[in-house]
């Protein structure tokens, strides 16, 4: 399974974007659990902010103040993250992970994506 990040760029602050993570490969013979955005800014380590199960429970860091929205297509495999009124200390590398297991299996393992970077000028 390999997880697709995509939708970074350059946005004024105030400003909104989504990012993407799409999962592909053997899908058909995986189930894919929860799912999860990350970002790392430049000298900082790497900070959690939202994860998502399955049938779409919702869990979010705290400092983001309600400004993110972490959503999920399971019919498309796809991971979406909605971010709003952005601010210049949100530019970033934002990553995706997903916890996948085989279907029958019994440990999920922690895939990652490539990293898709979002920068905001002020």
């Amino acid at each position: 399974v390999q997880l697709q990040a995509s939708g970074g760029g350059l946005v004024q602050a105030g400003g909104s974007l989504r990012l993407s993570c799409a999962a592909s490969g053997s899908i058909s013979a995986f189930s894919i659990g929860p799912m999860y955005w990350y970002r790392q800014a430049p000298g900082k380590q790497r900070e959690f902010l939202a994860s998502i199960d399955f049938v779409g429970r919702t869990d979010y860091a705290d400092s983001l103040k309600g400004r993110f929205t972490i959503s999920r297509d399971n019919a498309k495999f796809t991971l979406y993250l909605q971010m709003s009124s952005l601010e210049p200390e949100d530019t970033a590398l934002f990553y995706c992970g997903a916890d996948v297991r085989p279907r029958g299996g019994m440990n999920y393992d922690r895939y990652w994506g490539q990293g898709t970077l979002v920068t905001v000028s002020s």
